[in-house]
């Protein structure tokens, strides 16, 4: 028997913390008080719904992505399905590569389906869905490696743009990768369709074959792991100017594909320090020591 979820305000009164095994989200949400506070009524309601859901079709969603793979009942497995459906016949993908931004994005529809809301985000682990009623923004921040959850700059989302869905991906991250980017954060319509093309791009951000990189079947760190025996990431040593500028460029291929597609608004790459941002908007590049943005990708 698992433990019970974990739902609390966090000590600055404003944001909601949410964990239930993997699952570990923050909410916030602007507005007056008691739409606020039935906002964060039902993303408790629907959060403690969400891993038995998932739980219940879990062999689904670990297996390769196909176009005559059965069609998952629930609606997160729905979500995640239909995001990562662009990739398929391309990439190995699973449903699983969207779960985060599909989870994000079901809690956010359980809480503007009951309150009128000035704006409002779901955080899960990175992988952010958003809500912004008409004139208003969040400003995201981009980081050079999800583990240390340092910035390197921040991109201005209004509600006149078409994304509400933030997603980053890496090998330091909590999830495998195929590719050697320390971060790559995508901008799309949605948290689920961000998380599917993150992890698409960030895999396309590699040298293979490279003697200073590190990989080992995933089957061997995690035996569930969707990705089976598929080669991951597991540390990046040394690389020269020139092999981390083609690095880049086979990423920037990819993300430039995927926005040409009309599957990504905008893309940041991150390796060693060095960085490529295709934003919808001009991103603003932060100095050291610079204050952290309100929502963290």
């Amino acid at each position: 028997m698992r433990e019970l979820p974990v739902i609390r305000m966090l000590p600055d009164q404003r944001r909601l913390h949410l964990n239930d095994g993997p699952i570990d989200v923050i909410v916030e949400a602007n507005g007056a008080p008691q739409p606020v506070q039935s906002a964060y009524e039902a993303a408790a309601r629907r959060f403690v719904t969400i891993l038995d859901e998932l739980c219940a079709e879990l062999p689904l969603l670990r297996t390769r992505a196909s176009l005559n793979a059965p069609r998952p009942s629930g609606s997160i497995a729905r979500t995640m399905a239909a995001a990562v459906a662009p990739f398929r016949e391309e990439h190995f993908i699973t449903p699983m590569a969207a779960v985060a931004g599909a989870v994000a994005e079901a809690v956010l529809a359980a809480m503007t389906g009951a309150s009128v809301l000035e704006r409002a985000y779901v955080n899960n682990g990175g992988d952010i869905a958003l809500h912004l009623a008409e004139g208003q923004r969040y400003t995201i921040g981009m980081v050079e490696r999800p583990d240390r959850r340092s910035l390197f700059g921040t991109f201005e989302i209004s509600a006149q743009l078409p994304i509400r869905g933030v997603a980053t991906s890496g090998w330091r991250g909590r999830s495998f990768s195929l590719g050697i980017a320390d971060a790559v954060t995508i901008l799309a319509e949605t948290a689920a369709k961000a998380d599917a093309a993150a992890t698409i791009v960030a895999n396309a951000v590699d040298l293979p074959g490279h003697p200073a990189i590190a990989r080992m079947p995933a089957c061997e760190i995690a035996p569930d792991s969707d990705l089976g025996d598929l080669l991951v990431t597991r540390g990046v040593g040394a690389l020269f100017g020139r092999e981390i500028e083609r690095a880049l460029d086979a990423g920037e291929a990819v993300a430039n594909r995927l926005r040409q597609e009309g599957l990504i608004c905008g893309a940041a790459l991150s390796l060693k320090g060095n960085v490529r941002v295709f934003p919808p908007v001009a991103p603003r590049l932060a100095s050291k020591g610079a204050p952290r943005s309100l929502v963290h990708a």
